[in-house]
């Protein structure tokens, strides 16, 4: 089992940023390809980031590209969201997930099904 925390959500206003954490524990970090997701009421669960095993591949939601970055520390056993020019549409429910393997230099995939593990989310609101 693998055990995500999130932390970082809250209140800003737009154009401003915000850094989400999410710590796992239980299992060898470094085996776990990493994202985030967000959610809104009515709407199915959307994909945010992704991140590779060893760091060095991420891939983005068109809608936050340019925006938003994904890193990990592999020894803190934390995944980071750095939000940036953030708007009204980026209001939701934000989720860390973990997903096993596969390769070390894949970044994951957008499928949110494929996801092994996932945090209680951690919500963000941003005001116009």
């Amino acid at each position: 089992q693998v055990q995500l925390v999130e932390s970082g959500g809250g209140l800003v206003q737009a154009g401003g940023s915000l850094r989400l954490s999410c710590a796992a524990s239980g299992r060898t970090f470094s085996n776990y390809t990493m994202g985030w997701f967000r959610q809104t009421p009515g709407k199915e669960r959307e994909f945010v980031a992704g991140i590779s095993r060893n760091g060095g591949n991420t891939g983005y939601a068109d809608s936050v590209k340019g925006r938003f970055t994904i890193s990990r520390d592999n020894v803190k056993n934390t995944v980071y969201l750095q939000m940036n020019s953030l708007n009204a549409e980026d209001t939701a429910v934000y989720y860390c997930a973990a997903m096993y393997g596969p390769y070390s230099t894949s970044w994951g995939t957008t499928k949110h099904y494929e996801y092994d593990y996932w945090g209680q989310g951690t919500q963000v609101t941003v005001s116009s």
